[in-house]
């Protein structure tokens, strides 16, 4: 029988934490982009964090534009969001039973994305683009998804899925585990690539049951749709009577109140919302159509449950961020922060160091290429050695962004003016250090 013992007292640095962490988490993080792997350094280690400021282990503090991949629309322990939270704890931490809350905070989705009609809450992204998948399937009866290179949907086995050796072709297994017949029954093409899409339609199109794609790429990096290119999908769908489904788990609440579909003027047949929509939370929906989603167990035959879907806390921190985003002018405060965190950078950036900046709203990413991003061969084609210098000169200056080149960076509505000229000054100062054309 193990024998109890007490807590082993806290590790002072990051490398000796990261080394403990790994005797007992594999690869000592739970989610594998915490490893800072790409850029060659060691985790960070989050101990707290308030507005625009992540307080790390071993006494460190960075201004951060990972916002936890997202959610912190309105920064770190935003204090109507904690008591929120606290009410809820106090009423009790989970139920297993419905709750009013769920049912004020469904409405209140609905009404900001008239295209769900009926939502239905669970506890990630992943949950919510597999049950959207799985009900396309259903309501379509047939088996193919086409997903985009380079676009994340959480991982789900039929959605690890890279791109064959054809523009637009059949997937083989991203990760062991993932049986290729499963794989096989998902189709990769090339984002923006509207032409490839039309190809694979003509080919295979009756079996074809939903288009998944990040309206705003954001997990190659920050890559906007090309002109024409999300509407096209839908015509292509509509033509087919295939879905088209909006993963806006990264862009929804964050490009507008009412996710890209309300920026670019598209409609979805259905819609997966996670990060910002729970307040910092576990927490995720997904929704549409109500004739689809009526479809949806206990209405219909379609098998999706959760005994934390819909959790207490999660939901009063998602109330109290849609309250707070639905504030006048929060949304035009965040794009004059964003824009101006864009002209400052792109000031500090040398003529002769080849990067580039892409940005959608509060999104943004600066790529290591003079060409524009838009897939995720053009992202690829960034020096990643460059990244990983600029990266870790950043982080030396306390600036904490997304370790990786292919990640948006999220601005928030506590960074400072300060903060983004903080931000600004220390770019310029790591370009330059790096190699110069020619």
């Amino acid at each position: 029988m193990a024998t109890r013992t007490e807590a082993t007292p806290e590790v002072g640095t990051a490398a000796d934490l990261a080394d403990r962490a790994a005797r007992s988490i594999p690869g000592g993080v739970n989610s594998p982009v915490r490893a800072f792997r790409s850029v060659g350094l060691p985790p960070v280690f989050a101990e707290s964090a308030r507005g625009s400021q992540v307080h790390a282990s071993g006494g460190r503090t960075y201004i951060d534009y990972i916002g936890s991949w997202g959610p912190m629309i309105l920064g770190h322990a935003h204090p109507e969001i904690v008591e929120a939270v606290v009410r809820a704890a106090e009423r009790g931490t989970s139920f297993g039973l419905a709750t009013q809350e769920e049912v004020l905070f469904a409405e209140e989705i609905r009404a900001a994305v008239p295209s769900m009609d009926r939502v239905r809450l669970v506890s990630s992204g992943t949950e919510a683009t597999m049950s959207a998948i799985r009900l396309a399937r259903a309501a379509t009866g047939r088996d193919v998804v086409v997903k985009f290179d380079g676009c994340y949907h959480g991982h789900a086995d039929g959605l690890l899925v890279a791109a064959g050796s054809g523009a637009a072709t059949f997937g083989v297994p991203d990760s062991p585990g993932v049986p290729r017949a499963y794989a096989a029954c998902t189709a990769v093409a090339p984002f923006n690539d509207l032409p490839a899409l039309a190809r694979l339609f003509e080919a295979r199109g009756e079996e074809i049951a939903a288009v998944i794609v990040e309206p705003v790429a954001g997990n190659m990096g920050c890559v906007p749709p090309g002109e024409g290119f999300l509407h096209g999908l839908r015509d292509l769908c509509r033509s087919t009577g295939a879905l088209l489904i909006l993963d806006e788990v990264m862009t929804g609440f964050r490009l507008a109140y009412g996710g890209a579909q309300e920026l670019y003027g598209l409609t979805p047949d259905l819609t997966c919302l996670g990060k910002i929509v729970g307040g910092g939370l576990p927490l995720a929906a997904y929704g549409g159509r109500a004739d689809l989603m009526d479809r949806v167990s206990p209405a219909g035959p379609v098998y999706q449950a959760g005994t934390l879907s819909g959790n207490p806390l999660a939901v009063a921190a998602g109330r109290a961020m849609l309250r707070l985003l639905r504030e006048e002018g929060v949304y035009a405060r965040l794009e004059e922060a964003s824009a101006f965190l864009e002209a400052a950078l792109l000031a500090e950036i040398p003529a002769d160091v080849p990067a580039r900046l892409q940005r959608v709203g509060s999104m943004l990413t600066l790529f290591f290429r003079r060409e524009p991003v838009v897939d995720f061969a053009t992202a690829r084609a960034s020096d990643l050695g460059a990244f990983r210098a600029f990266y870790g000169a950043m982080l030396d200056q306390g600036i904490l962004l997304p370790p990786s080149q292919f990640e948006a960076w999220f601005v928030s509505l506590a960074h400072s003016h300060d903060d983004l000229s903080r931000t600004a000054q220390a770019a310029g100062r790591a370009l330059a250090r790096l190699p110069r054309d020619g």
